[in-house]
């Protein structure tokens, strides 16, 4: 394991500016107002070769531990456990407050090396502020500007007496793995499945995650809204069937709601990172409330990750109280959403449904092992042959249309990709062949060859007619057609 490093500090000290300015990209919301991380989020940080963990957290706040800030002071207390090294930020410019010395006096009962990061040091409006920090009995401080990339070659000379030994370790071991991989390229493992939680706000993301995981990993609350950046956990799953131990990265996101009622400049912050979220997975769950039901929103986020390709599945949350608001049995609301997404998805026919409950934990484990399963389908390539015999026994069955008396030729058909899976159609006239024409194929693609529930990309494609050209130009011919 790589060593582990927990920036620590008050509110909008620039703790999430100095994560991005580690890991190397923009991972981390930031914003000027103050709170805006809640959870811990973790990256992949370098320093002139020396590789390792770095934690942001969310700002430290004297709060009873029953309120939103004191929770969030509780989930950076724990971020402590199994840290090798802590990055306390404190403010150059504001000096030392009250409550920089209180997170100073808390750091020194700890038996974590702490490193004090005095930051927005540049210029001279800072220079009081480095000096002040010596107050805090914790060495010397370290003036770095985050926004601007000063003095992080003055943090790697704080932190490699700490953690250098260990990143040396961690980065031979890497080299020799690499090594091996590339002896044996058949052993590769296929990676952790990319599971990402979505839905509308207090939906229970959060709160399933923990469950999962075993621990309160995620911040959560009675609060709508609570997540705002997407956080991604690795962690080992025992399939019940097999006894096997299951990689699986599970991302949590921000709610989604309206776009008309979403006028914040952070929560529009936060909904695009869950946007992003998305983009990287390999499976998206949405998440719905059993107490109330699917609603049009709950459509749109799902038609939003089938645009992206991602395969879907659909989870009912809190179904340990559904039916108790007095409205609908379970088995009639389960019945209802799942007649309502075979309408409003006419574009994936067969959605995978399960009724969960995040505070009991049941129907988690069949949920994960279909999400295996459906990642399975998305990543699979159908041989030549086998795609062939269905297209043409698929043409048999429902020749094409001839409109205008002209015949549409398919003449074969050939996956182009997978994850989603694409595959070209080529033929002749193809600008004329009807969208029902083309669903029919999709269709018989996903029920024959076993993509139920995955999205499937299907191109048309015409080979080049070099009659259409102007004959007496020397062979500037026009391409042939593509349809989508």
């Amino acid at each position: 394991m790589k060593p582990t490093v927990i920036i620590i500090g008050r509110p909008n000290v620039g703790k999430s500016t100095l994560f991005n300015r580690l890991v190397g990209k923009k991972l981390a919301l930031v914003d000027d107002q103050p709170g805006v991380t809640r959870d811990r989020r973790m990256g992949d940080a370098s320093i002139a070769g020396m590789d390792f963990t770095i934690v942001d957290t969310a700002g430290w706040e004297d709060e009873d531990a029953d309120t939103l800030p004191g929770r969030m002071r509780m989930q950076t207390e724990v971020s402590l456990e199994g840290a090798d090294a802590v990055l306390f930020v404190i403010d150059a410019r504001a000096g030392l407050t009250p409550l920089d010395k209180e997170i100073g006096r808390w750091l020194r009962e700890q038996s974590v090396p702490v490193s004090v990061v005095a930051n927005k040091a540049e210029g001279k409006a800072g220079e009081a502020g480095v000096f002040e920090s010596f107050e805090l009995g914790l060495g010397d401080p370290v003036a770095v500007s985050a926004e601007h990339g000063e003095g992080i070659a003055d943090l790697f000379g704080a932190l490699w007496p700490v953690i250098g030994e260990m990143a040396d370790a961690e980065t031979a071991e890497a080299e020799r793995d690499a090594l091996n991989e590339n002896e044996d390229e058949d052993s590769l493992p296929t990676g952790p499945l990319k599971l990402a939680i979505v839905g509308r706000p207090n939906a229970g993301k959060s709160t399933l995650i923990n469950r999962l995981l075993g621990e309160n990993r995620l911040l959560t609350g009675p609060e709508a809204g609570i997540t705002r950046d997407s956080i991604a956990v690795d962690w080992q799953w025992e399939d019940p069937k097999s006894g096997e131990m299951r990689d699986i990265r599970l991302i949590d996101t921000a709610g989604m709601r309206k776009k008309r009622n979403v006028t914040e400049k952070l929560e529009k912050l936060s909904v695009a990172d869950a946007r992003r979220a998305v983009d990287f997975a390999e499976v998206v769950v949405l998440l719905l409330d059993a107490t109330q039901g699917l609603e049009h929103q709950d459509l749109k986020i799902a038609s939003m990750a089938l645009e992206e390709g991602r395969a879907l599945m659909v989870a009912i949350n809190k179904w340990d109280v559904a039916g108790d608001n007095g409205t609908d049995s379970p088995s009639a609301l389960f019945n209802g959403i799942r007649d309502a997404l075979y309408d409003g998805l006419a574009q994936v026919r067969g959605v995978p449904l399960f009724a969960v409950s995040a505070k009991t934990g049941k129907g988690l484990d069949a949920m994960l092992g279909a999400a295996f399963e459906i990642r399975a389908s998305w990543s699979k390539r159908v041989p030549t042959a086998a795609l062939n015999r269905w297209f043409d026994h698929a043409m048999e069955a429902n020749p094409p249309p001839a409109p205008g008396g002209r015949r549409i030729k398919l003449r074969y058909i050939t996956q182009a990709g997978t994850r989603p899976p694409r595959f070209v159609v080529f033929g002749t006239r193809l600008e004329s062949l009807p969208k029902s024409y083309e669903r029919y194929l999709v269709n018989g693609i996903r029920a024959k060859l076993g993509f139920e529930a995955v999205p499937v990309r299907v191109v048309l494609k015409s080979p080049k007619n070099p009659y259409n050209a102007n004959r007496g130009g020397g062979g500037n011919y026009s391409g042939g057609s593509d349809k989508t």
